[in-house]
């Protein structure tokens, strides 16, 4: 039997049939749930709940969807999966970009939901692996798996959950080059299939400013063009000098 997490699952949309689709699927599976019908009751629930995983749309009274994410992530690094009318490649690369972890556009299989959301939750669940080495260094780049942390020079670095893992599995690879394909698959698995692989360049830029690196003269992360990412060398990082790739 899979494991349930002790936090509730929070499901926000303004549409009650979809509340009650999404709740029905979701209990069979034994998860609980909690529900919002406008972004500012979902921030509320939130602080209130502290729910494993938030399923949430994008266009929502109150507060939008995309706020919500952005809000969340400046706190928190729970799951979020987007369920959302708006399917267009730029709409699901504005919330991926935004933090979420995945995105499922409308209309929408209820069972894929619930798969989507077990793969979610065993990612962010994937730090913790016992397996795997705790600590990863990179000059004064720390990133510790089992509390979920980054520093650069002890100073905190607050990353999303796709951010942490693209992160680490940059880091694992020690220099290797890693395509476009291959980082879609560690930071969405299956799902990266339906992903543009642009979606990865969005969200290196975006740990390339939370890191403080400089594309042209990189520290931490490296562009292969044409090929892909690589961690930058550690003789760089700690002698402060740039590799231009």
């Amino acid at each position: 039997m899979e494991s349930v997490p002790r936090g509730p699952i929070l499901v926000v949309d303004d549409d009650a049939k979809i509340l009650r689709l999404v709740r029905m699927y979701l209990e069979r599976e034994g998860y609980r749930v909690i529900e919002a019908q406008d972004g500012r009751a979902a921030l509320a629930a939130i602080e209130r709940a502290d729910p494993a995983l938030v399923i949430l749309d994008i266009m929502l009274p109150e507060v939008d969807g995309l706020a919500v994410i952005k809000a969340i992530r400046r706190t928190d690094r729970i799951p979020i999966v987007v369920l959302s009318a708006l399917g267009r490649a730029d709409d699901r690369i504005s919330g991926l970009a935004a933090g979420a972890d995945d995105y499922v556009p409308k209309p929408f299989s209820p069972a894929e939901l619930v798969l989507r959301v077990k793969r979610v939750l065993e990612r962010s669940g994937a730090a913790a692996d016992g397996n795997a080495r705790a600590l990863l260094e990179h000059g004064d780049l720390v990133v510790d798996r089992d509390r979920h942390e980054v520093r650069i020079g002890g100073r905190p670095v607050e990353l999303t959950s796709v951010e942490f893992r693209l992160l680490t599995a940059l880091l694992e690879a020690r220099g290797k080059v890693l395509s476009r394909d291959r980082l879609l698959d560690v930071v969405y698995g299956d799902e990266g299939l339906e992903i543009l692989d642009r979606t990865i360049d969005v969200h290196v830029r975006r740990l390339r400013d939370k890191l403080g690196d400089d594309a042209e003269h990189p520290r931490y992360i490296a562009t292969v063009r044409g090929a892909g990412y690589r961690a930058a060398a550690v003789a760089d990082v700690d002698s402060g000098a740039g590799v231009t790739r």
